[in-house]
């Protein structure tokens, strides 16, 4: 039986390894050379500026408005999401009365498009919208505002939003997971006096770390980098800078601004911004094979 390692087996990896390279080096090495170029598009002649454009982009305080949203947003919705998504996901996993219509219910938010989750939030949240309607119902006509209108709640609506997408989701995700643990395990810590919640986060919870640290960098790569979409529908970025993260000035600069240069430092940043979360996302959720290592 021939080695797997040896040059016949590898040639067989060549067209992977081409493909790679061709759609994912090779746009992150193109970003990094568009940032140094002054270019408002393809119909246009870029010129070469060098460094200037991250002299640009750190003194605008757009950017920093940015920087300081996205990092609100990745530090909310994230340490929200994935407790209250692993707690619905254990519940659903101990098969209550009618799971499987929990399990459709928590998964159909995720497959809503962003257009009609859009269409949906904007009518639902507009002044006149069923938030402030059952505001004003309840007596709570002081609380009545413009969601997305207003400074102060535009970011959190938007959040608010992305945790409506992704708690059920991945609730149903960590279900699947923690459907395969052994049975005996968990029984073995009832019979033991633990109570439900003492099972959930002290037995069930060590068990699938690894998989919870999966879905932790899913999730905070998707909020981070697709944040865009539903910022583009509802607020525009507004009002003022309010809502404006990283994702959507790429966007912006991009494609409303004709600015690529400055775009492409941003998604820089962003990049970088992304794989600081990833390792800090894995030192905190430490797999308890590798603590005892």
């Amino acid at each position: 039986m021939p080695s797997t390692k040896s040059p016949r087996v590898l040639w067989l990896t060549v067209p992977s390894l081409v493909w790679f390279a061709v759609f994912s080096v090779g746009p992150l090495a193109a970003m990094f050379v568009i940032a140094t170029l002054r270019w408002k598009g393809l119909l246009y002649e870029p010129t070469y500026i060098g460094l200037e454009n991250i002299g640009r982009v750190f003194a605008d305080p757009t950017f920093h408005a940015a920087v300081r949203n996205s990092a609100i947003q990745v530090a909310v919705a994230i340490p929200v999401m994935i407790p209250l998504a692993f707690m619905l996901g254990y519940h659903l996993n101990t098969k209550p009365r009618g799971y499987r219509v929990l399990s459709v219910l928590y998964f159909s938010p995720g497959l809503i498009s962003i257009s009609m989750t859009g269409m949906i939030f904007y009518g639902v949240l507009s002044p006149n919208g069923g938030v402030n309607g059952l505001l004003r119902g309840i007596g709570l006509d002081s609380w009545a505002t413009a969601w997305l209108a207003d400074p102060s709640t535009a970011l959190a609506t938007l959040i608010a939003i992305d945790l409506w997408r992704g708690v059920g989701w991945t609730a149903v995700l960590f279900a699947a997971r923690l459907a395969s643990l052994p049975a005996e395990v968990i029984e073995a810590a009832q019979i033991d006096g633990a109570g439900r919640l003492r099972t959930m986060w002290q037995v069930a919870f060590p068990m699938v770390k690894d998989y919870v640290r999966t879905l932790a960098m899913l999730q905070f790569l998707w909020t981070l980098f697709t944040s865009a979409a539903l910022i583009l529908l509802l607020t525009k970025g507004g009002p003022g800078t309010s809502s404006t993260t990283l994702s959507y000035l790429v966007y912006a600069k991009a494609f409303s601004q004709r600015d690529l240069g400055y775009s492409q430092v941003v998604g820089v940043v962003l990049l970088l911004f992304g794989i600081a979360g990833m390792f800090l996302i894995r030192a905190l959720l430490r797999s308890p094979e590798e603590d005892s290592r």
